[in-house]
């Protein structure tokens, strides 16, 4: 277990350093409803991040993830396609970035967050974790690595549960200073928006970037091992 928990500790960090998701619940918690909204949201990204993590596992078992308790080739084959969408994603975002990170904007359906109904905040949390298109790569990656571990399956359960934990604890620290400070705590989450706003795309960029080039060269292991 300790082997597929290594592996994916640092997808975990990758998927919990989401500025966009951050922004979007710091958003959510400033509405008339952020006491309920914000908890809403929190629960649907884990929903999303851990359905994702089962249906991988779901599959890896059938599909033979492991042999002779290392990966399969698919895993290598899945690794190495999945490192370079990454790559290609980070090169993109990078392309995109703003020169002067002031004029930075967020998306116009963020402006409308204000009037979203609960069932709308709990289902924009889950795409935004599932749907994601650098947390989805490194949700699939961390369930190819614990479902070729050769685990048993309550051990498996467990090593997606932390994934799940480390990679929500962006979205938790601003739920919890607004849960146990309440309204001392604007300022601060105002801060902490204005930044996640002006380098959402810069550090998307070079988190794409390196753990691309992370799963693109544990999938060459695997292929060539």
């Amino acid at each position: 277990m300790g082997k597929a928990l290594g592996d994916v500790l640092g997808l975990a960090a990758g998927v919990a350093v989401s500025p966009l998701p951050i922004v979007a619940i710091i958003l959510v918690l400033a509405t008339p409803r952020g006491r309920l909204n914000g908890p809403l949201f929190a629960i649907g990204w884990v929903v999303g991040l851990s359905a994702l993590g089962a249906v991988m596992l779901a599959i890896g078992g059938p599909a033979g993830a492991s042999t002779h308790q290392q990966p399969a080739t698919w895993v290598g084959g899945l690794k190495l396609a999945l490192g370079v969408l990454l790559v290609l994603l980070g090169a993109r975002q990078w392309r995109r970035r703003s020169v002067d990170a002031s004029q930075a904007q967020l998306p116009k359906w963020m402006a409308a967050i204000d009037r979203f109904t609960p069932i709308k905040i709990f289902g924009l949390g889950l795409a935004l974790a599932a749907a994601n298109l650098k947390n989805a790569p490194l949700t699939l990656a961390a369930g190819a690595s614990i479902s070729s571990a050769g685990l048993p399956i309550g051990q498996q359960i467990a090593s997606l549960a932390v994934f799940v934990i480390i990679g929500s604890l962006g979205l938790l620290a601003p739920l919890g200073v607004v849960l146990f400070m309440g309204e001392p705590a604007k300022n601060m989450l105002d801060g902490w928006r204005d930044w996640a706003v002006r380098h959402n795309t810069a550090v998307m960029a070079v988190l794409c970037f390196v753990l691309g080039l992370k799963l693109f060269g544990d999938g060459l292991g695997i292929l060539i091992s």
